[in-house]
């Protein structure tokens, strides 16, 4: 208050209500706001002719400036008497630094559209409090029906980020009405990635743990005249719902309604003959209000309840009573929810049960990649991809096996930042976020994609050449791994040429370069092939180190030393910026036919030629790989995860 106090009606209230809402975070934004203009009035009284003057803005610069500099002296002078003595530099230097934490860039107020019907009365805020223990509460609600991709990151980074950051929890639940779409198989790799990703789920439920409350709740809704049966067939409903016409069984008795849906219970209708439909607004300008359907018949089994149940709830019906039965403070999704919010609070309210707090984020569009469950299965079942882990595939599980590292992934997140404005975001920014944690975490390693055979001549067989280098230049904790001169070693053929150049750095005839970290080499002989293509280089080494040549060159040993490995070099899966935008008969023809690009016969150097799936490594002046699945005793697959360089056009 001193601050308001000091600068009255021109200081900054945006920060204030900031600080507010972060000590409140359970309270409406609005009234909030409202009780803080009441407070600032109440103790500034009615503006006065100088609150109201115009603001001198060369005078406020200078004052801010000179407030500045005075700041400035002052912690120099604070760091000065606080500076450490030189044991005591030392012993900071030994302890590692906390990594930061890519989840502090959350909002902490979270402001989205009022509706009346969205607050809570005082026994239900002291409800949800006593529930949770007065903590934070947020949900992960994927649909077990396909495989989660980069956009779900986003969303789990929101949803256990925000609990996080707020000392609260998350529940990562399972949204699975819909039994014929869904599998355990997605269940359990959904989990996997969760983990994966590095969050921690205060416990996993279903949406099917609570079908029996669900259904009694549907009968409450009956009961007070909300909601009804409805024989209307699908595109029936459709129809009206689109000219706002009401059903013809909207005003049926609630006595009606309550048989009729026992009897969908009792599996007495056939799939599609009747619905329990929500009885809203059919002449709402929201579609979403107009009767949604709450319950539909399905004779399918479900993967955790078999054929108990032959009804089954819509996400409209589910999501918002789970939400309230799980004391949930905040349901965070995305934009293409906020139409729903006028629905989601209205069932709660009609059931007098606890409103958490909706707010809806942009989604994550990202360049050149579709994110629709729908197009990715199709892209596996045409087999237009390896699978749904195919590293050029936007899941998590093909990001995984690319060589994206969890860190990446959520750093990329928490670059790109939070917003309501929906963009296609780069991938540039996406590759940057990944190329700086392995630029810091990954070993570096010799390959050679096209292999040029170099033999020395003048090798000297009674010495052994082995040379100790660092797997990392600035980790030594990483350690050091031995590389092996050979009699026949192999470099890239882009580093020799038939005729040199002015520039040039590589070996041609007669001309020397640097084999890192060993000698100087010259050649002396070219062999070709009929098509004159050179197949084999005669050298001679300087073991003296004579000569300083300006090219240095990357090699790997002959075998055993050395092995033969198999590269694939990807680009994005799809030409065009936004593919997503495409019509359904132009998406598939935008996918590059270039986008996987395989090396076979590349040559893997060192301790990188023992490597196991998962392992990642810098190929020096070659690029980031992950060593693949697919790798076994007698083949070895190394994926690119990103260039050394970024090789996207900056947005």
């Amino acid at each position: 208050w001193g601050e308001i106090e000091e600068k009255r009606y021109r200081v900054n209230l945006g920060l204030v209500m900031r600080g507010v809402m972060e000590r409140v975070r359970f309270a409406d934004p609005k009234v909030a706001k409202d009780e803080l203009d009441r407070e600032v009035e109440r103790r500034l009284g009615p503006k006065t002719e100088e609150d109201l003057k115009p603001v001198d803005k060369k005078a406020a610069k200078k004052k801010n400036k000179d407030a500045n500099k005075d700041a400035k002296k002052d912690a120099a002078a604070a760091a000065a008497a606080a500076a450490p003595s030189a044991d005591a530099k030392d012993d900071a230097a030994a302890v590692e630094a906390e990594p930061e934490d890519p989840f502090e860039g959350i909002p902490s107020t979270l402001v989205a559209r009022r509706l009346d019907s969205m607050v809570n009365s005082k026994a239900l805020e002291e409800k949800q409090k006593e529930m949770s223990g007065g903590r934070i509460v947020t949900r992960f609600p994927p649909e077990p029906n396909g495989y989660l991709h980069v956009g779900h990151a986003k969303a789990m980074f929101m949803d256990f980020g925000y609990a996080r950051k707020t000392n609260g929890y998350c529940v990562l639940r399972f949204d699975d009405t819909n039994p014929e779409k869904e599998k355990q198989e997605y269940i359990d790799t959904i989990i996997d990635v969760v983990h994966w990703l590095g969050h921690k789920p205060e416990k996993i439920t279903y949406s099917s743990d609570y079908f029996e409350e669900l259904y009694e709740l549907a009968v409450e809704l009956i009961k007070r005249g909300k909601a009804y049966i409805c024989e209307q067939k699908g595109d029936e409903i459709s129809k009206g719902r689109e000219h706002k016409q009401d059903s013809p069984w909207r005003n049926r008795s609630v006595e009606e309604n309550l048989k009729l849906f026992a009897d969908m219970r009792k599996g007495l209708f056939d799939e599609g003959a009747v619905t329990l439909r929500m009885k809203i607004d059919m002449q709402s300008d929201n579609p979403c209000m107009r009767d949604p359907i709450a319950y539909r018949i399905k004779y399918s089994e479900h993967p955790r309840s078999g054929d108990k149940w032959c009804i089954y709830p819509s996400y409209d019906y589910t999501h918002c009573l789970v939400d309230s039965l799980e004391w949930v403070t905040h349901s965070l999704c995305t934009l293409e929810f906020e139409i729903r919010r006028d629905s989601y609070y209205w069932l709660i309210a009609a059931l007098d049960l606890y409103r958490p707090y909706v707010w809806e984020f942009a989604r994550l569009t990202l360049e050149r990649t579709i994110v629709s469950k729908r197009k990715l299965l199709q892209l596996v079942e045409e087999k237009h991809v390896r699978g749904w882990d195919d590293p050029r595939m936007p899941t998590l599980v093909g990001m995984r096996r690319r060589g994206y590292t969890p860190m990446a992934i959520n750093r990329f997140c928490a670059e790109i930042g939070v917003s309501r404005a929906d963009n296609v975001i780069g991938m540039h920014k996406l590759e940057h976020a990944v190329r700086s944690d392995l630029d810091a975490t990954a070993p570096r390693a010799f390959c050679v994609l096209n292999p040029l055979k170099v033999t020395i001549t003048n090798f000297d067989e009674s010495n052994v050449h082995e040379f100790e280098v660092q797997k990392h230049p600035k980790d030594v904790s990483l350690g050091s791994h031995n590389i092996l001169l050979t009699p026949t070693v192999y470099i890239d053929q882009t580093d020799f040429r038939l005729e040199d150049e002015k520039g040039y750095y590589g070996l041609a005839p007669g001309k020397t370069a640097m084999l890192r970290h060993a000698y100087p080499i010259s050649v002396t002989d070219v062999i070709c092939n009929d098509a004159g293509d050179p197949i084999e280089l005669k050298v001679t080494y300087d073991p003296a180190k004579s000569s300083k040549p300006k090219g240095v060159l990357h090699w790997v040993s002959g075998a055993p030393h050395s092995a033969t490995a198999e590269i694939r070099i990807y680009k994005p899966l799809f030409k065009s910026e936004d593919p997503s935008a495409l019509s359904k008969e132009a998406w598939l023809n935008d996918l590059d036919p270039e986008s996987e690009t395989v090396v076979v016969g590349a040559r893997v150097g060192g301790f990188a030629a023992k490597a196991k799936p998962g392992d990642t490594f810098q190929f020096e002046r070659v690029g980031y790989f992950c060593c693949d699945l697919d790798t076994n005793e007698e083949r070895l697959v190394f994926n690119q995860v990103v260039s050394l360089r970024d090789t996207y056009a900056k947005k």
